[in-house]
C-alpha cells in the first residue's frame, strides 16, 4: 500500500484552526464576473485540468497528537451551483474533504478556500489559472501568447508545498529539534548549583515581566469595538461596492498615501462619524495582512504573510483630519515592515513553534492556548482590512473577465479590496445586520466625487423566507 505524502501546517495556519467558529469559518472567497453565463460542464473540465497542476489542493486536513497536518488525498473536486451563503464552512474535523470549493452562479465563478490551506495570493494563482483554462475551453483555441504569459502553474508545481516561513526564518544557526531537546534535558537534569542559578534568573525575569506588564496596563489604550446584532443564521453580511480605481488612487496620492492606507483612514473616519464616543480619547485599531512574497523570494502557494497592527487615537485636545490619520498609519506601517522588524517578529514565531517543550504539548492544549491568545488579540482590534492588489491576466484571457471580487468570513466588521483593469471592488463584510457604518463610508467616498454602484446579500429573516418561497 502506497504511503500518502503529508506536510505539517505552516506557521500561520494553526491560529485559523484554533479560532474558527460557526460565524467566522476562516474561509475566503475570490470571484470573477465573466462576459457570458457560466457553462458548468466546461468549468468542470477546466477545474479537472487545473487541479492536476496544483498538488497542494489535493490535500485534506488531519489531526495528529501534537499538530495538524495536510495529507494527500484521492478526492476530486466537483463544480457546484452557488446555493450556500458566502464563505460557508469548509473544514469539519470529522470529515475527509478538500479544503476548497468552486461554485458558479449566472455569470460569476467563485473559488472558496479554507485559510489553513493557502493565503489570498496563493489562492489567486490557482484562480487565475482556472479562469485561463475555462476561457481557452470556451473559445476552443490555444494562444501562444497565453501559454507564454501564463506560467503560474509551473511556479505552483515547483514550490507549492514549500513552507516559506521555515525556509526564510529558521536560520542555519538555529539548533535542530534533537539538539534543542538534548539541551533542554541537560538543563533540567543539571547540578543543583546550575538549577539554582536557573531558578534565580527565571525569578528575576518573571519579576521584570510582571513590572513591565503593570506599566503597560497603566499605558494601555482603550480600543473601540464595534458591536451589533448578529445575522439570523451566522452568515456573513456582504456589501459590494464597485467603482473606478483611478479617482480613488488620485485621492490617495493627494494625501501622499497608498490605496490601502487611504481607504483604511477613510474607514476610521467613518467609524468616528457614526460613533461620536470615539472622539473622547479612544483608539481605533486595524489588522492589515501583508504579503511577504514582496520582501522574500517565494513561489509557495501556502500561507506566507504577516499581519500588521495599525491604530489611531482620537485626542480631544488635538484637531484630526484625514491627512493626519494617513500620515500616522503610513509611519506605523513603514516601521512594522522594515527588514529588522519583520525578521525579529517572524524569527520569534518560528522559534516558538520549534521549541522542544512546545512541540511535545498535546494538540488540544495548544488549541486552547491559541484560542486564549486569539481572544485577547480580538479585544485589541476594531476592524480588519485586506488588499489583494491588482489582478493582471494574459490579454486574450483578460478580455473575457469583467471584474474580480474578494471577501472573507468575519468575526468583526472588515473590508476587502481588489482591482482589475479600471475596476475597483470593495467588499464590506460583517457578522452584524447593521449598515450604518457602511452607509457613512459610502457617503464619504461619494462626497469626494467617486461614483459607486452598490449590491448586498440577503441576511434578515423576511428576505431568507422569501428565498425559500
Amino acid at each position: 500500500m502506497k504511503r500518502k505524502n503529508w506536510v505539517r501546517l505552516d506557521n500561520a495556519s494553526n491560529i485559523f484552526l484554533a479560532s474558527m467558529t460557526d460565524f467566522d469559518t476562516k474561509v475566503f472567497r475570490l470571484s470573477a464576473t465573466m462576459e457570458e453565463a457560466i457553462d458548468p460542464i466546461l468549468l468542470q473540465l477546466a477545474l479537472d485540468k487545473n487541479f492536476e497542476a496544483y498538488p497542494l489542493y489535493h490535500s485534506v486536513l488531519r489531526r495528529g497528537v501534537f499538530w495538524y497536518y495536510l495529507e494527500e488525498s484521492d478526492l476530486k473536486p466537483q463544480v457546484l451551483l452557488d446555493e450556500q451563503p458566502p464563505c460557508s464552512q469548509l473544514y469539519h474535523f470529522d470529515r475527509k474533504e478538500l479544503l476548497f470549493r468552486v461554485v458558479y452562479y449566472q455569470n460569476r465563478i467563485h473559488l472558496e478556500v479554507f485559510h489553513a490551506l493557502s493565503d489570498g495570493t496563493g489562492a489567486m494563482w490557482f484562480f487565475e489559472d482556472l479562469l485561463s483554462e475555462y476561457v481557452l475551453l470556451q473559445n476552443d483555441f490555444i494562444s501562444a501568447e497565453t501559454n507564454k504569459e501564463s506560467s503560474q502553474s509551473e511556479r505552483a508545481m515547483e514550490g507549492a508545498h514549500t513552507d516559506s516561513f521555515i525556509h526564510h526564518f529558521r536560520h542555519k544557526g538555529q539548533r535542530t529539534y534533537a539538539e534543542a531537546a538534548q539541551s533542554s534535558i541537560r538543563k533540567l537534569t543539571g547540578a543543583s548549583k546550575t538549577a539554582g542559578k536557573f531558578a534565580l534568573e527565571y525569578g528575576k525575569k518573571a519579576m521584570r515581566y510582571e513590572m513591565t506588564n503593570q506599566e503597560n496596563k497603566k499605558k494601555r489604550k482603550k480600543v473601540y469595538q464595534i458591536k451589533g446584532k448578529r445575522t439570523i443564521d451566522n452568515r456573513t453580511h456582504v456589501v459590494e461596492l464597485n467603482m473606478s480605481v483611478q479617482p480613488v488612487l488620485k485621492l490617495a496620492h493627494e494625501q501622499n498615501a497608498s490605496l490601502t492606507i487611504y481607504l483604511t483612514a477613510l474607514f476610521i473616519e467613518a467609524i468616528r462619524k457614526t460613533n461620536p464616543v470615539v472622539e473622547d480619547g479612544m483608539t481605533i485599531a486595524v489588522s492589515v495582512p501583508v504579503n511577504l512574497r514582496q520582501f522574500y523570494d517565494s513561489t509557495s502557494a501556502r500561507n506566507f504573510f504577516s499581519t500588521t497592527h495599525l491604530e489611531y487615537t482620537y485626542k480631544p485636545s488635538e484637531e484630526t483630519n484625514l491627512a493626519v490619520i494617513c500620515k500616522t498609519l503610513k509611519e506605523q506601517l513603514q516601521q512594522q515592515l522594515s527588514p529588522n522588524s519583520l525578521e525579529t517578529r517572524l524569527n520569534k514565531l518560528i522559534a516558538y513553534e520549534f521549541n522542544p517543550i512546545t512541540r511535545v504539548i498535546f494538540r488540544p492544549i495548544k488549541d486552547g492556548i491559541l484560542k486564549v491568545i486569539n481572544y485577547f488579540n480580538n479585544r485589541g482590534l476594531t476592524f480588519a482590512m485586506s488588499n489583494l492588489g491588482s489582478v493582471q491576466l494574459p490579454q486574450s484571457i483578460d478580455e473575457k473577465v469583467h471584474q474580480f471580487y474578494f471577501q472573507t468570513s468575519a468575526v468583526r466588521p472588515q473590508f476587502c479590496v481588489i482591482s482589475h483593469q479600471d475596476y475597483l471592488s470593495i467588499c464590506l463584510n460583517s457578522p452584524f445586520v447593521e449598515t450604518t457604518l457602511y452607509k457613512q463610508f459610502v457617503r464619504d467616498l461619494t462626497a469626494l466625487g467617486v461614483p459607486i454602484t452598490i449590491s448586498a446579500n440577503r441576511i434578515d429573516g423576511l428576505e431568507l423566507r422569501g428565498e425559500e418561497e
